[in-house]
Parts: structure tokens; C-alpha cells; sequence
């Protein structure tokens, strides 16, 4: 508990897009059975976290400011990712609260992890530091664009476009230095096996659901956006063509770091960076098809969401196998 990985709700993000997907494909009650899955887990991860946090708040606050501390912004995406799930599902109010806790999650992570950084004077900055993980920091933002431009359908519309639209902008902005800070510490600076994959997919999940922020704001009323319709539109779709560029390259790294530097494959926290990237570009995939009305890209979003949800068992397997080998250790 007291080692509790930042990241570990990540968990919870990849259940809950993979149920998005399989809810948009025509499959309500599989996608339910994966929600219920993906709230028991948020419970009991902040019911952890919050033990975690009580008993060991020094090492949790370090761990806050430390270059890790963008991890903790998938509690941020988790809340959110719920939230616009069961709105759709019709369960407004439980969606509506952990829209609030996204929300404020979404304050005090978005501005205190970076700030604590800066403010930090024992911090030895270097490139090495950046990872995968820092494309939290997009994902959360993007999430709260994504879930209120849900809620924009029967609350107060202009208010909640004009701020998702915001929160899609600031998330824009931040990709892009951040994948220029990523690519810097890939290409100029040695990079370890163990380093590469699986958080580094959180780069092409976090360009991913970007693209889906953008189709949600596509399908709101032009006089509730804040931004032209050409300008998502377009942003989209290179975001997605960057997106699609990027998977056979995290294939290749991952053929790299097992079969040539030979790491052993294993169960962590982090494989679970590899599948909501997986999960979120079926549903980016889609919902930007029906956005600018291109329907080769509905149907390879509709296909890609079976593939999410393959890679979703094997890693919940993978997770309840390492779960009794742990127990039977402890024992």
C-alpha cells in the first residue's frame, strides 16, 4: 500500500473507454458489465489511495512533486471517463459527482503537480525525467472536455461548450510541447529498454482523446462552440493521422525492448497505459467518422473496439494471475 503505483488508476480508464467503445458498437450489455467493473475498481482505488494518503502523506506529497506526479492525473481522466459514461447510460446524477470530483481533481493536479515542480529546490532537472506518463497531464484536460460536452446536452449548453472548448485548446497546446519534449528525450538522449513501453502509448492515447474532445464539440450547435468548426475539424484529423503514424512505431519499440533487449514480460500497473490508448482510438476513431461524416473511419473505429477489448482480457488476466502469485508469496 504504502508503494501504491500513481498511475494505478489507469485501471479504471482503460475499463471504462473500452466499455465506451463496445456501448457504441451496439453492445449495451457487454459495455455494462465492463462499467460496473471499472466503478468497482475507481472504489476501491480511492478507498487505497485515500488510506495511502492518511497513513503516508509525506511520501504521497513527494511523490506528487516528484517528475511521477503526472501519473496521479489518471485519477483525473478515471472520474471523467466514468462520468461520460453513465451519462450516457442515463445515471445523471452519479455521473454528475464524479464529473465534480474530475472537475476539481482537474484544478488541484493540473496546476499542483507542475507548480511543485517548479517550486521544488532539492529538483535536479534533466531530460531522462520526462517519460509517458507526463501525457497525463493531456489526457486528464482532454477528459474534462470530454465529459462536460456530454453533460452539454441537457445542461446549460453555451456555458459548458464554451468550456470544453477551452479545455480542448489548453489540452491542444500541451500535446504539442510535450511531444516535442517526448521526441527530445527519444532521440537525443540514451534511452533504456525497461524506459520505452508501456507508458510511452500514453502519447498516442493522449492524441487520441484529443481527437475525441474535438468530434464531441463537432456535434454541438455552431453557436455554442467557441471555436470554427474548420479549425476542430482539421486539428482532428491531423491529430488522427498522427495517431494512426504512431502505432506501428510503439509496436516496433515494443518488438525492440522484448525480443532484441529481451525484458521479460510481465504484469504492472502501467501495462494498463497500453490499453486505454487502445481503447481510445476505436472510439476517436469513430465518433470523428460521424463527425465529418467519413464513413471508412466509422467502421474501423467499430472494428478496432474488439481488438481494445482482447487486449483488456489479457491484461485483466494477467492482473489476477499476478494477484495470487503475490498472495501466495505473502502467504
Amino acid at each position: 500500500m504504502r508503494g501504491l503505483d500513481p498511475g494505478v488508476f489507469a485501471f479504471v480508464m482503460a475499463t471504462g473507454v473500452v466499455a465506451t467503445a463496445l456501448h457504441s458498437d451496439g453492445f449495451p450489455a457487454v459495455s455494462s458489465a465492463l462499467l460496473l467493473v471499472g466503478l468497482v475498481g475507481y472504489v476501491g482505488l480511492v478507498v487505497m489511495s485515500g488510506w495511502r494518503l492518511w497513513r503516508w502523506p509525506r511520501q504521497v506529497l513527494a511523490d506528487v512533486v516528484s517528475p511521477q506526479g503526472f501519473a496521479f492525473i489518471t485519477f483525473v481522466a478515471a472520474s471523467n471517463v466514468l462520468a461520460a459514461q453513465l451519462a450516457v447510460d442515463g445515471w445523471w446524477w452519479p455521473a454528475t459527482v464524479l464529473l465534480v470530483v474530475g472537475v476539481l481533481g482537474w484544478l488541484v493536479l493540473d496546476y499542483g503537480v507542475p507548480l511543485g515542480l517548479i517550486a521544488d529546490p532539492r529538483r535536479r532537472p534533466m531530460l531522462e525525467q520526462v517519460n509517458g506518463t507526463w501525457f497525463n497531464w493531456v489526457v486528464g484536460t482532454q477528459s474534462v472536455a470530454v465529459a462536460v460536452t456530454t453533460f452539454s446536452r441537457v445542461g446549460p449548453s453555451t456555458v459548458l461548450a464554451a468550456g470544453a472548448s477551452v479545455c480542448w485548446a489548453i489540452g491542444l497546446v500541451l500535446y504539442l510541447l510535450l511531444a516535442g519534449l517526448a521526441l527530445a528525450r527519444l532521440l537525443v538522449r540514451p534511452v533504456r529498454a525497461r524506459e520505452l513501453v508501456p507508458p510511452y502509448w500514453v502519447f498516442m492515447g493522449a492524441a487520441a482523446i484529443t481527437v475525441l474532445a474535438g468530434a464531441r464539440l463537432l456535434a454541438v450547435p455552431g453557436t455554442a462552440r467557441l471555436l470554427p468548426r474548420d479549425i476542430l475539424a482539421g486539428a482532428s484529423m491531423v491529430l488522427w493521422s498522427f495517431c494512426t503514424w504512431l502505432i506501428p512505431l510503439l509496436l516496433a519499440l515494443g518488438v525492440w525492448r522484448h525480443l532484441v533487449r529481451r525484458v521479460r514480460p510481465r504484469y504492472g500497473s502501467d501495462l494498463w497505459s497500453m490499453v486505454f490508448p487502445v481503447g481510445m482510438y476505436g472510439v476517436a476513431s469513430a465518433q470523428l467518422g460521424h463527425a465529418i461524416g467519413t464513413p471508412w473511419l466509422v467502421v474501423l473505429g467499430e472494428n478496432e473496439a474488439w481488438a481494445a477489448l482482447a487486449v483488456w482480457a489479457v491484461t485483466f488476466v494477467a492482473m489476477l494471475v499476478a494477484c495470487c502469485r503475490w498472495l501466495r508469496g505473502s502467504r
